[in-house]
């Protein structure tokens, strides 16, 4: 028995033979997705951003709290700013500036392959950077009290979808997370219950852009799942 009040739920039938091709089309879409280190400056329209961050805000969450905010930075000094934080963590992180590196050989090790370091210039070429957070409390009305539940988990979603969305938009996307990130709550004006989680750098690839021969290694459909 249902105590609470509801709104029907359908979805438009398909054909088994339509709904396998559909499935299989996303996914070769989804298949040529790869993170992008090398951006265009060239502007991407603000209402392919809305419309991918309102994909995300549609993810699965729990008790419906929507715990998550999405900042969109396309202020050139924010990027800067932004920028120069986050090359300060990833100096550390690596040891670049001379002290050992917060990274164990092992993590540096297994970052090699893919060319990483701490300069980040994307941060500053590419239109836009979307700061997600985690709200760890708020609730629907964003109270700043109220507990949210599967926090992580319900932004990872989002921003899965959110991602997703703007690689069918035509967009590169990388996501980036220098350790710690409370510089991007104050670069941001979040409150204090918020947690930054990544920065999502959105735009179109530079012309000269490549990705890492390791970067499409992908672990086949029979290593990645069971059937029970």
């Amino acid at each position: 028995m249902r105590n609470h009040d509801t709104v029907p739920y359908t979805l438009n039938a398909l054909p088994d033979a339509e709904s396998i091709t559909r499935a299989r089309n996303l996914r070769d879409r989804l298949k040529e997705r790869r993170s992008c280190r090398y951006f265009s400056d060239e502007a991407v329209p603000r209402e392919v951003i809305e419309a991918a961050i309102e994909a995300g805000g549609t993810a699965p969450n729990g008790a419906n709290h929507q715990p998550w905010h999405f900042a969109v930075i396309e202020s050139a000094d924010k990027k800067r700013a932004i920028r120069e934080a986050a090359e300060a963590e990833e100096r550390r992180f690596y040891g670049a500036d001379g002290d050992n590196p917060k990274a164990s050989d092992e993590w540096l090790s297994a970052l090699r392959d893919l060319g990483t370091n701490e300069s980040k210039p994307f941060l500053e070429t590419a239109p836009y950077l979307i700061a997600v957070f985690a709200q760890r409390k708020g609730g629907i009305e964003e109270d700043g009290k109220t507990q949210n539940y599967y926090v992580n988990e319900s932004v990872g979603i989002a921003c899965g979808m959110l991602i997703a969305t703007l690689h069918e938009a035509g967009l590169a996307t990388l996501t980036h997370t220098p350790s710690p990130m409370g510089f991007l709550r104050e670069a941001c004006e979040r409150p204090e219950w918020e947690k930054p989680l990544m920065i999502v750098v959105v735009g179109k690839p530079s012309k000269d852009a490549t990705v890492p021969s390791h970067a499409l290694l992908k672990k086949p459909l029979s290593q990645i799942s069971s059937w029970l």
